[in-house]
């Protein structure tokens, strides 16, 4: 009976993983494309320019899309116990928060600021994504932010959003801390 379920499970598992696979085939193809057309975009010798920004995210997708790629192959290959339809509906759940949480952080970088906006975004992000509360939560909230803010600031000169009232002092206050002003 065992022997059963797994081989229907495989059999419904193998063209899945196959439309899987190709729907980051077709995300990889078109991030592709896109990152030789911003090629076209004029940019001036000796900065970053306008297109730095687009081809280092367009990358970035091609880079993940071989990871996801390399987890379907995996996953392939790995007995699975849990039933697909409950992944499913699992992981609708959690896109569907993680988007929700992406629109908001945006609307609350404004009045929060930047840093607070995304130490906040950062540790929910983790947190619907299923990591456990505790020490490396918090520590990949705040250094990843860290590590945003001098990117932007420092590096790139893109001005963040300091926040409103109250916030923008506490902005101020972390800006001094980490000697970005």
């Amino acid at each position: 009976m065992e022997g059963t379920e797994k081989g229907l499970n495989l059999e419904r598992e193998g063209p899945r993983a196959m439309k899987r696979l190709a729907g980051v085939g077709v995300i990889f193809a078109l991030a592709g494309a896109l990152f030789l057309l911003s090629f076209e975009i004029p940019s001036m010798p000796g900065q970053l320019g306008p297109a730095f920004w687009p081809r280092m995210t367009l990358v970035l997708l091609m880079v993940s899309c071989g990871i996801k790629a390399f987890e379907v192959l995996k996953e392939r290959r790995m007995e699975k116990k849990e039933s697909v339809a409950e992944d499913g509906e699992i992981m609708a759940g959690r896109l569907i928060a993680m988007i929700l949480l992406t629109f908001a952080t945006v609307y609350l970088m404004e009045v929060l600021g930047f840093f607070l906006a995304v130490v906040f975004f950062m540790f929910a992000f983790l947190g619907i994504a299923g990591m456990r509360f505790g020490l490396s939560m918090c520590s990949v909230s705040v250094l990843g932010t860290v590590a945003l803010t001098y990117l932007f600031v420092k590096v790139v000169y893109l001005p963040l959003p300091k926040g409103y009232w109250a916030f923008e002092g506490v902005t101020l206050f972390i800006y001094r801390l980490l000697m970005i002003i």
